[in-house]
């Protein structure tokens, strides 16, 4: 099984890399993990915003298996504690999917439709951040779930 986070947009912080890469390293032990970006620079940014929310939800289905599990990352979603998050973790992986997808939306979020079809819909927080964080905060945060699940000694409570 693999996890991807996927992201509408580019990445254009390379201040952040490093520490991203750090994490992603760290993973390996634990999983398959990726970080995909999802290019939508063709999406006209004129259109209204449900049309570019529409278009880039399209993008998104596009890649979709039938077998993934969609978990959107939205600041109006679930607060989770770190251990709450690796049970749920736990919980999706035991379903058996081809992969896990989490997904960073656009500048203007993820259209309702992708919402629907996830499983989950997550908060990091009510704040709203740049997507290089965003692939920050997440990967560490993925990789602290894993060492929960492993009572490995990173988390501390």
């Amino acid at each position: 099984m693999t996890i991807e986070l996927w992201s509408l947009g580019k990445q254009d912080k390379k201040e952040l890399e490093a520490a991203i890469d750090l994490y992603g390293k760290r993973l390996k032990h634990y999983t398959k993990y990726q970080i995909v970006t999802i290019d939508n620079a063709k999406i006209q940014k004129t259109l209204p915003k449900e049309q570019i929310l529409d278009k880039e939800a399209e993008l998104v289905l596009a890649k979709l298996q039938d077998k993934d599990i969609l978990v959107t990352l939205d600041e109006r979603g679930q607060h989770l504690t770190s251990i709450q998050l690796s049970e749920k973790l736990n919980s999706w992986m035991n379903l058996s999917p081809a992969k896990i997808v989490f997904l960073i939306g656009g500048s203007y979020g993820i259209a309702n439709k992708l919402h629907q079809k996830a499983i989950f819909r997550l908060s990091l927080s009510q704040l709203t951040f740049p997507h290089q964080l965003v692939r920050l905060f997440f990967t560490e945060q993925l990789y602290r779930a894993f060492t929960i699940l492993k009572n490995e000694k990173y988390h501390h409570e």
